[in-house]
């Protein structure tokens, strides 16, 4: 098959996963060590899920178990642009520093943007960004996107980085969803990636979601540890960019969109939650219980429930990425309707059993 042609034997892939899933777990317990002696540490909150003083900082192992499977397994690899992968690191090792800093000191807003942003342009400036657009009834059906494309890059990653941010609000949820959508944009790459850069895709997505996993027999309910920032907007901007670098190297307007349904939980739930804060004229940057994981406890399901329905949603906008990668949109949104109603139905019953 000429869609995977260039891809390496399995077991480069199979070793990316398994090796970043043990480094992740083994670092684990270390990283809490640091966050206690650091002071990166979560005191419990009026809109908090948990009613004890937590380590927080666990995405330093996430972030460890990742680079370090990359860099190893690296020489198997046959065709990748080094420069690109050296802005992605570059830039994660910034989001994931800041992440640790903002753990321990509770950053402003605006200096955790500024460095979203630095972080952004590095990647951008290494080579990664949306480039191609199909247009119709345009001579060649090609239009470069230029400066527009880099301004849509950056804009992307800032917001998927934030989205996975907004939604590590439950032991074991960011993580999850983090390793899902890994998956997910694996089988994209595996199917459809272009042969020239499917492999690296595939390591990419293999070491993200073995680094996530690795880290859950510590933060699945009830947690003993949690990512912090350093994690999930870590899981949040490598997502945004391999999405870019390892998914499909063809226009920008159907990139875009896979990308967007393999991700549509944190994505939906971030847009949700600018427009509630909006409409009560309160600061975007300000926490709320409002978020769709906050609601589903809230209504009566417990913590662990609540995160496998929230995985389940998630696996469901994972397929329908998937279908639609594959050119069937129709099918993509039955999906994600039967998805829906499920879930809606699962939390009414959750309703029922509280009363």
């Amino acid at each position: 098959m000429e869609i995977i042609k260039g891809i390496q034997a399995p077991w480069v892939y199979i070793g990316a996963f398994l090796m970043a899933f043990s480094i992740t777990a083994l670092m684990t317990p270390v990283s809490k060590l640091i966050a206690y002696k650091v002071g990166a540490i979560d005191e419990p909150k009026a809109r908090g899920m948990h009613s004890k003083t937590m380590p927080l900082g666990g995405g330093t192992a996430i972030y460890f178990g990742f680079i370090v499977t990359v860099l190893v397994l690296l020489p198997f690899i046959g065709n990748y642009d080094l420069k690109q992968l050296v802005g992605l690191i570059a830039g994660a090792t910034i989001i994931t520093t800041v992440g640790l800093l903002d753990d321990i000191y509770d950053l402003s807003p605006r200096i955790r943007v500024f460095f979203q942003v630095l972080a952004a342009l590095i990647v951008i400036f290494t080579g990664t960004a949306f480039d191609l657009v199909s247009v119709p009834f345009v001579p060649g059906g090609i239009v470069h996107l230029g400066n527009i494309g880099k301004f849509i890059t950056v804009i992307w990653i800032i917001g998927v980085t934030n989205a996975v941010n907004l939604i590590d609000g439950l032991d074991g949820l960011a993580a999850g969803v983090a390793s899902i959508a890994s998956l997910s944009l694996m089988v994209i790459s595996i199917l459809f990636g272009e042969p020239a850069v499917a492999g690296i895709g595939i390591l990419l997505t293999a070491t993200l979601a073995g680094s996530c996993i690795g880290f859950l027999p510590h933060n699945f309910n009830p947690a003993t540890i949690f990512m912090g920032d350093t994690g999930s907007t870590f899981l949040g901007f490598t997502l945004a960019v391999i999405s870019i670098q390892g998914l499909l190297k063809t226009y920008t307007a159907i990139t875009v969109v896979i990308a967007a349904v393999v991700l549509g939980l944190p994505i939906f739930d971030t847009f949700f939650a600018i427009a509630r804060r909006v409409a009560n004229k309160r600061p975007i940057s300000q926490g709320d219980r409002g978020h769709l994981h906050h609601r589903l406890v809230d209504k009566g399901m417990s913590h662990r429930r609540a995160v496998l329905t929230l995985y389940g949603v998630s696996a469901g906008f994972g397929i329908a990425g998937i279908l639609v990668a594959m050119g069937d949109l129709l099918f993509a949104v039955l999906v994600v309707i039967l998805m829906l109603a499920i879930w809606f139905l699962d939390l009414l019953v959750s309703r029922m059993r509280r009363k």
